[in-house]
């Protein structure tokens, strides 16, 4: 096994096709686990092993973020070319970041973008790959997305959306609209799931962080110091701290079900104590970051060159993941949005 500099990218891997999970299997928590150790051990198991692999004092921590629709289409003023607008996250009633998809050429600032209902969009400003929008009709950015918006499923996913999607690319616990993409890890939980997380002891508790746009951005750089991360929005209650560090005392284990949850707390903990916050987060964890609040993650597979598959392996070991990753793909796992899942405890801090 290659050895990783802790700023470089982590590790490629070559996917075959028909391991990208085009559709959810008809019951969530069908799902494969592969869970690996804080020493690297692999082991193969069902999503459904998960309640007997915790422990009565183990708290799992979700993400009740709730995807909204997100994508619509439009034309350019001047040219008719059509373009695709991805809601990245709203500003005001009447302004918004989005990235933009052209057929033609990307939109010049101060032009005009009209939708199928014939509402105005006036490209105000670019930075990084994302384009601030201000509506000039009536109404407000919220109203035009629920009203011609559909659901925006991910780029390796390569057919339209569909009713199905509406229930399924969501999770059953999803309460606060806001998200452009789902926290897919907790896609894989459902009500035989549940029942049996309360049956073991096992305790829950609840953030919101609203995935954004900027989730499915590579990293173009090889450096990770150089990369620039997004914004998110995200609330940790107090009724969450509390929880937590009630875990802590009696020596449970925290559990984060997925990459936005991790994001969440250890930002809430950048000041080296856990304490509620609101407000926006664009913390990038890579190699060498200090873990102060979780134990164990629950994720789905990550695309290379992401900054979900730098994250993963800052906690689990560039080494181990990397192992873990090719385990995966050589025993046919689904990957991605509607794929199988993982379980990693996090590997101790080299110093």
């Amino acid at each position: 096994m290659r050895n990783v500099e802790m700023n470089s990218v982590p590790f490629e891997y070559i996917l075959n096709p028909k391991q990208i999970a085009q559709e959810p299997l008809p019951q969530r928590s069908a799902s494969r686990l592969l869970k690996v150790d804080s020493r690297g051990n692999i082991c193969d198991c069902m999503f459904s092993d998960l309640p007997s692999i915790l422990g009565p004092n183990d708290l799992l921590v979700f993400n009740d973020t709730k995807v909204v629709p997100a994508r619509i289409m439009a034309k350019k003023e001047l040219t008719g070319g059509r373009v695709e607008v991805l809601l990245e996250r709203q500003i005001s009633d009447n302004e918004c970041w989005v990235q933009l998809g052209s057929h033609s050429n990307r939109p010049s600032l101060g032009s005009s973008l009209v939708t199928e209902n014939d509402s105005r969009l006036v490209v105000s400003e670019e930075r990084d790959g994302f384009f601030r929008l201000r509506l000039t009709s009536d109404g407000d950015i919220t109203k035009l997305f629920q009203s011609e918006g559909e659901i925006p499923l991910p780029p390796y996913i390569s057919r339209s959306p569909n009713t199905m999607d509406s229930a399924r690319y969501q999770t059953v616990f999803a309460r606060a609209p806001g998200a452009v993409a789902a926290p897919t890890a907790g896609l894989h939980f459902d009500e035989d799931i549940f029942t049996a997380l309360t049956s073991r002891g096992i305790r829950t508790a609840f953030i919101t962080l609203h995935v954004g746009a900027g989730t499915f951005q590579p990293i173009r750089v090889n450096d990770v110091r150089d990369h620039r991360m997004h914004k998110e929005w995200f609330s940790v209650t107090r009724e969450a701290v509390e929880s937590i560090l009630a875990t802590k005392k009696s020596g449970g284990l925290v559990v984060a079900v997925g990459t936005t949850v991790v994001r969440a707390l250890e930002s809430s903990a950048l000041a080296s104590y856990l304490d509620p916050f609101e407000g926006y987060t664009d913390l990038f964890i890579s190699s060498g970051f200090e873990f102060r609040v979780v134990d164990a993650l629950v994720t789905n597979f990550h695309l290379p060159r992401s900054t979900l598959l730098v994250l993963v392996s800052a906690f689990g070991g560039s080494d181990a993941m990397e192992e873990a990753y090719l385990h995966a793909v050589s025993k046919g796992y689904r990957f991605y949005s509607y794929g199988d899942a993982m379980y990693i405890e996090r590997t101790p801090l080299i110093r």
